[in-house]
């Protein structure tokens, strides 16, 4: 599902990707764990497209993106690539329905297809009876199910998480680490989730450790 080759990156003189390869199938829950520093989240952007390498190559589900252009790469990571971060990031105005909604639209879904598609996600999250509520009217577990179902709508290959549950209690913790399970078994999505939590990381199909922008370590089995 995803390739990566001889991935190096720098910020000015600091060199925070030395040369990154990895391989991630299909239906993989995958952890990304190391020290503050390592580069697991620009590993990550990296991955989700948001920013590029200075060399080397990504491949998700046989698309190189480095040769596409940058509507073209739009179109694909709005497709292709959810996203859910530690702070959930949604928009304060719209409702739980119309955060959800918001990729679809951009991808061009009928406003129907869009709606219908984000209130089956939120029925699945548990969120139902929510769906009309703003962001400052829902707790903080219902607010990161929401980030979830929004990383979800356009019906992704790759769901890429940073730091997801840091936010959380544990008994919200919990439930989300479950959810990411129960999606991959129902939905098939490959998950990639960057972590400081050894618990969520002990559970994933695989766990990457980084330091100092290479990988160390790689445990758990392959699918």
């Amino acid at each position: 599902m995803i390739e990566i080759r001889n991935i190096k990156k720098s910020f000015g003189t600091l060199e925070v990707l030395k040369g990154i390869d990895l391989d991630i199938g299909t239906g993989e829950v995958v952890s990304i764990v190391g020290p503050s520093g390592a580069g697991k989240t620009t590993l990550l952007q990296i991955m989700g497209t948001l920013d590029k390498p200075d060399c080397g190559s990504v491949t998700i589900d046989g698309v190189a993106v480095e040769k596409l252009n940058r509507k073209q790469l739009a179109g694909f990571r709005n497709r292709q690539i959810g996203f859910v971060f530690q702070f959930h990031q949604l928009l304060p105005e719209f409702t739980a329905l119309e955060n959800v909604m918001i990729p679809a639209c951009i991808g061009h879904a009928s406003p129907r297809e869009a709606k219908n598609r984000a209130k089956e996600l939120l029925g699945f999250m548990g969120l139902a009876d929510r769906v009309s509520h703003k962001p400052n009217e829902l707790s903080g577990g219902e607010k990161q199910r929401v980030a979830v179902a929004r990383a979800l709508v356009n019906h992704p290959s790759v769901v890429l998480a940073d730091e997801p549950s840091g936010s959380l209690d544990s008994k919200n913790k919990a439930e989300l680490h479950q959810l990411f399970f129960d999606l991959r078994d129902k939905m098939g999505q490959t998950f990639v989730i960057v972590t400081h939590d050894n618990e969520l990381a002990g559970l994933t199909d695989r766990t990457i450790h980084m330091k100092d922008g290479l990988i160390t370590d790689v445990s758990g089995l392959t699918l």
